[in-house]
């Protein structure tokens, strides 16, 4: 199984340091890639070439990186950058965003997301694999006068989009190498996302799309306390239109009830079941949900699915 794990840095001291011994912790039990989210703080993208030079050997990715308030030209120069410093081993993780945290944030509509992601993808897609581009968009205008590719950021970085709705998940299967989505369970996996987007990536005569399942998890023993965690660190998507639809494919009312917990073996089953529902690749997110013990716990049991 290919597993990986979002790391989340503490409140106090040095962020960048703490993302690195959090790595190093994670590569020793075992885990074989970890993702970093963007939120207003550090750079994701920074961060992640950091901790990919800092411990070889572990693969190192965004998710996600929102494509509104940025642009193509500087995300590629970030991503090839990131891509050298770690030897290889980057992922692009690219999102939408949400409305909230775009328009009173950034003073910048939310409109036409889809068409905003077909341009930005075909004028990254350009840059990553030529080191220029010569594109001009309703959106977006990427033509660059000098080379805008960067040695040693080889291989071409891959790019995944975090697409749950029918319209990104074609764009992103038409232009993206996957999708990494978030609070989709199994039956959404398997009868909406997967399907929509390989269908899409054969049309546009790709290769099979990965597909990296972000999945909220915990081990422990004390479900009660992680269910009443689970509850308040997942409110927050219970609002958005777009985690509502996927959380509905699910079956289910509230984000919370897609938080797997329990113990070695319910946590160990539950992964599997999004490998049979067609994800390529599992990472964790929230495992700290309890404090240190119980990720410490969760991490040594997706090291031992992970070997």
């Amino acid at each position: 199984m290919t597993i990986g794990v979002v790391l989340t840095a503490s409140p106090s001291g040095n962020a960048v340091d703490d993302f690195v011994a959090q790595a190093k912790k994670a590569q020793a039990a075992g885990i074989r890639a970890a993702w970093f989210s963007q939120q207003f703080s550090h750079d994701a993208i920074g961060v992640a070439g950091l901790v990919g030079r800092e411990v070889p050997g572990l693969a190192v990715g965004t998710s996600a990186v929102p494509i509104f308030a940025r642009h193509p030209i500087l995300i590629s120069s970030q991503a090839q950058t990131a891509q050298a410093a770690a030897h290889g081993s980057f992922t692009l993780g690219l999102g939408l965003g949400a409305p909230s945290f775009v328009e009173p944030v950034f003073g910048i509509p939310y409109d036409r997301p889809a068409a905003r992601l077909r341009e930005f993808l075909t004028a990254l897609r350009s840059l990553l694999e030529t080191g220029g581009a010569d594109f001009r968009g309703e959106f977006y205008t990427a033509a660059p006068p000098l080379s805008a590719g960067v040695p040693g950021a080889t291989p071409r970085v891959p790019v995944l989009v975090a697409a749950m709705g029918p319209h990104a998940l074609r764009v992103t299967g038409e232009l993206a190498d996957g999708t990494l989505p978030f609070l989709a369970g199994p039956r959404a996996l398997s009868e909406h996302i997967v399907p929509a987007i390989t269908e899409a990536a054969e049309r546009a005569g790709r290769p099979a799309p990965r597909i990296v399942a972000c999945v909220p998890l915990v081990v422990t023993d004390d479900v009660d306390a992680a269910r009443e965690a689970a509850a308040e660190a997942t409110a927050f998507y219970d609002r958005l239109p777009s985690y509502q639809r996927v959380i509905a494919l699910e079956g289910a009312a509230k984000a919370a009830e897609l938080v797997e917990i329990g113990d070695e073996k319910a946590v160990a089953e539950a992964i599997r079941r999004y490998f049979d529902a067609g994800a390529t690749e599992v990472v964790a997110t929230q495992t700290d949900l309890l404090g240190e013990d119980a990720r410490d716990r969760t991490w040594r049991l997706l090291g031992e699915l992970a070997g």
